[in-house]
């Protein structure tokens, strides 16, 4: 393995990328400034700016070994449309970025204490204009529903690893977006038990 090769690999990313693109597509405008919470290892944001000529895709991460892995990322795909990663925490009161078109969040509000959660709805609250879109993706609790066998073992290792971790209820979810102005348009149903949802800035 080349070690001067900063570039990370989230297997579940080659696994959801598409079927994520396609919910993306649907809901982002055409053109505009994406700002992607929690970017990982970068290959989500790699593999949507290729798709999408149009979007300028910012990412951004707290951890800077993640950093460093999405900057490797564009610099091996090439693109000059997605931007170099901020120094993002969720959960922060000042984010380093004042406007954006959209907001898209992958498996991050259940990998981080509630406070993310909250910090990523104030920031999108206060970032996007009016009628632009807010996309999470991952595993929810649902009210009225029995948790998946595969998501309740999934919650159980999270809640093990850290007691702050853990999967959301939806409906604690969207409460917390209306407080931001955020309206919930929908759920989309995605493979392996995960959910896309999503918001718009009212």
């Amino acid at each position: 393995m080349d070690k001067s090769d900063l570039r990370q690999r989230a297997p579940a990313a080659a696994r959801n990328r598409e079927p994520i693109l396609a919910v993306l597509r649907a809901h982002l405008p055409d053109r505009g400034l994406v700002l992607e919470v929690a970017s990982g290892t970068g290959e989500h944001a790699v593999h949507f700016a290729r798709a999408v000529p149009g979007w300028t895709w910012q990412p951004s991460d707290p951890s800077a070994a993640a950093r460093a892995s999405i900057a490797a990322w564009t610099q091996s795909e090439g693109l000059a449309n997605v931007l170099p990663p901020l120094d993002l925490d969720a959960a922060g009161k000042d984010w380093p970025i004042i406007a954006a078109d959209a907001l898209v969040s992958i498996n991050m509000i259940h990998i981080a204490p509630w406070e993310a959660a909250a910090g990523l709805m104030r920031g999108a609250g206060l970032i996007l204009p009016q009628g632009a879109p807010l996309v999470l993706y991952g595993p929810f609790r649902r009210p009225g529903r029995a948790i998946e066998p595969s998501n309740a073992a999934f919650d159980e290792d999270l809640r093990r690893r850290n007691p702050l971790w853990g999967l959301r209820a939806l409906d604690e979810v969207a409460a917390l977006a209306a407080g931001s102005g955020l309206t919930l348009d929908g759920t989309l149903e995605m493979p392996a038990n995960n959910l896309c949802v999503v918001f718009t800035r009212g």
